[in-house]
C-alpha cells in the first residue's frame, strides 16, 4: 500500500515505515503529525484518485528529527567586469517516518463507534439546528461575500481566502 500525500507543497509517494525528508515542520521531535492531503491511494492494486484530495483518507507520520540539508554554493560572476559573488544555503529538513496510511473507509468506522455514546438531543436543540443548516442550492444563489459573512457567523477559520464552492462546501458540513 502506497499513498501520494502533499507534505508542506510538496508531493511525496510514501508507503508504511518509509523515511521522508521534508520541508522543516513547527513541532518538536518525537511528536505525531498527520496529513490529510491524500492526492492518491494505491491499496493491493486498487488504485483511487482524488479530485483533488481524497476524504477521509489520513498519513500519519512521528517526527524523528530536525536536519539541514547539504550545503549549496551559489556563485556569480560577470566576465571583465571585476564581479563576484559567493553564497552558501543549506535547506532546513525535518526526518519523518511513516506509521500509518488510512483510506476513508476505515476513518469512517472509528467515527460510527463513537456515536452512540452521544445523548439524545432536546428537540429545541435540534430546532435551532435545522433552521441553521441550509442546502446547496440556497448558498449558490449568494455571493462571495455574503457567504464570507455567514462562514463568519458559524465561526469557520481560514474562510477568507477560500473560493465560492469551497465557501458552500465548508457551510453545508
Amino acid at each position: 500500500m502506497y499513498a501520494i500525500v502533499e507534505i508542506a507543497g510538496q508531493q511525496f509517494k510514501v508507503a508504511k515505515d518509509q523515511k521522508v525528508y521534508v520541508q522543516r515542520l513547527q513541532k518538536e521531535e518525537g511528536a505525531k503529525v498527520s496529513f490529510d492531503k491524500v492526492l492518491l491511494l494505491d491499496s493491493k492494486g486498487t488504485v483511487t484518485v482524488g479530485a483533488p484530495a481524497i476524504k477521509g483518507a489520513e498519513v500519519t507520520a512521528k517526527i524523528l528529527g530536525h536536519l539541514k540539508g547539504d550545503k549549496v554554493i551559489v556563485f556569480k560572476k560577470k566576465r571583465r567586469k571585476g564581479y563576484r559573488k559567493k553564497n552558501g544555503h543549506r535547506q532546513a529538513l525535518t526526518e519523518i517516518q511513516i506509521e500509518s496510511i488510512i483510506a476513508s473507509g476505515a476513518k469512517k468506522k472509528e467515527v460510527a463507534n463513537k456515536e452512540p455514546v452521544k445523548k439524545e438531543e432536546s428537540k429545541v436543540e435540534v430546532a435551532k439546528k435545522e433552521s441553521k443548516v441550509t442546502t446547496s442550492d440556497d448558498l449558490s444563489s449568494k455571493t462571495v461575500a455574503e457567504l464570507k459573512a455567514l462562514a463568519k457567523e458559524k465561526g469557520i477559520t481560514g474562510y477568507t481566502s477560500l473560493k465560492k464552492a469551497e465557501l458552500i462546501e465548508a457551510l453545508t458540513k
